[in-house]
């Protein structure tokens, strides 16, 4: 069995790892003209940090990210709704790491090209069209001019080609652009000082601006890398977002500066952080309504290509690399390639379409949403505002259904 691939980023190089160490060849077509370590911070979970401990990542990750120890929930006045424990500290078994986006492709990349050897990844590859036939499919890819570049031949193709996925715009070919939520996501990273435990997480604020600040590997003079974010409401939705969604897009500050002056948190002095950043990125909040299927035939559809969600949760780039093993381990089960996409698509449509759903009510960051409607100027008690089993239940809630709860 041959599989192609489409896109190199985590979730498309996580299953070139996972049909590879399963005996089953691929190749991954990627458009961009090289892989590079692009992005700033993100969280992977301890479900999905498993997956690549399998693929003895583990000592690789530890190298070059922060093992993320607790987060805090808190009003943007600073005070705490909610704290836990995360990762080894909550009892995974594995940790829970904050990393640079770039550096965990990189490390999977890597990966990739000693296990699979340089040939197996094709850069400046764009997908025009494929079709398929009883025997498998067949893919041509085209450089940024338009010319023909190459053509693919496998058993099976995999559609990992992110929110604007030609996989899935061949597939659903009536389905329209993504949606937008009105709110924009403005993130950057700095050398900083360490705060809290220097392995802490920070989420505040409510309905309409949240910050996150997290540390995502060491820095420069004893201090850390500092991932920043602020996502605040610019819009009702009803409208396309002012730009289109793109990670590498440079951030505004006079866009950006009216929303940072609403949070006061003492733990950390975030304004001064973001001042002391000279670049960062913006990103409209935009996702997809859950499809009924990802497969048709013998082409399927994997990570933000399959089911783009907004940024809370930290579970982006985990989902993809749940992706990655489940479609390996029904590649392997099966005795078609038919009957295992059919099976890997029973398995996580319907899990991923519930965190989809959840993300778009603020996942587990709702938590602190409510809080700022009923306690809009702060409190005094946050349990006469909340109950514990209230907080508990939006937090905890999240974390069984996208599968990183503790398992007693």
């Amino acid at each position: 069995m041959k599989a192609i691939i489409v896109g190199g980023g985590v979730g498309g190089l996580t299953t070139a790892l996972m049909l590879h160490a399963r005996g089953i060849a691929c190749e991954i077509y990627e458009q961009s003209e090289k892989i590079q370590e692009l992005g700033v911070g993100i969280n992977t979970l301890p479900h999905a940090i498993k997956e690549l401990a399998g693929l003895d990542l583990l000592e690789r990750l530890d190298a070059v990210a922060i093992r993320t120890e607790e987060l805090f929930y808190l009003t943007r006045h600073g005070q705490q709704v909610w704290h836990e424990k995360r990762g080894l500290s909550a009892g995974h078994d594995v940790p829970q790491f904050s990393i640079h986006r770039g550096r965990l492709q990189g490390v999977i990349h890597d990966a990739v090209i000693e296990r699979l050897g340089a040939a197996a990844v094709h850069t400046g590859c764009r997908l025009g069209a494929y079709h398929q036939d009883e025997g498998g499919v067949t893919a041509y890819f085209f450089n940024r001019s338009g010319a023909h570049v190459a053509t693919a031949r496998g058993d099976i193709l995999i559609g990992a080609d992110g929110i604007h996925s030609k996989v899935r715009q061949t597939l659903f070919p009536e389905e329209g652009p993504p949606c937008w939520n009105g709110l924009m996501l403005w993130r950057g990273a700095h050398d900083w000082p360490a705060f809290l435990t220097g392995r802490s997480m920070i989420i505040a604020g409510g309905l309409n601006a949240k910050a996150v600040i997290y540390p995502i590997a060491k820095g420069s003079s004893g201090q850390q890398l500092t991932n920043w974010a602020i996502m605040a409401r610019i819009g009702d939705g009803s409208k396309p977002p002012p730009r289109r969604e793109d990670w590498s897009r440079v951030g505004l500050r006079e866009e950006l500066q009216p929303f940072i002056d609403g949070f006061a948190i003492p733990q950390v002095d975030f304004a001064a952080l973001i001042d002391a950043t000279p670049e960062f990125w913006e990103y409209p909040c935009c996702d997809r309504d859950p499809l009924p299927y990802w497969s048709s035939g013998r082409v399927t559809l994997l990570g933000d290509a399959a089911h783009p969600m907004y940024p809370v949760g930290s579970n982006g780039a985990s989902q993809a690399i749940l992706d990655a093993r489940a479609l390996a381990d029904a590649l392997v089960r099966a005795e078609h390639p038919r009957q295992a996409l059919a099976a890997y698509e029973t398995q996580r449509v319907p899990m991923t379409a519930d965190i989809v759903a959840s993300n778009r009510r603020g996942g587990p960051e709702g938590v602190i949403d409510v809080v700022e409607e009923l306690a809009p100027s702060g409190f005094g008690d946050i349990d006469t505002v909340l109950s514990f089993k209230d907080r508990e239940a939006i937090v905890r809630g999240y974390a069984a259904r996208a599968g990183f709860a503790v398992r007693n």
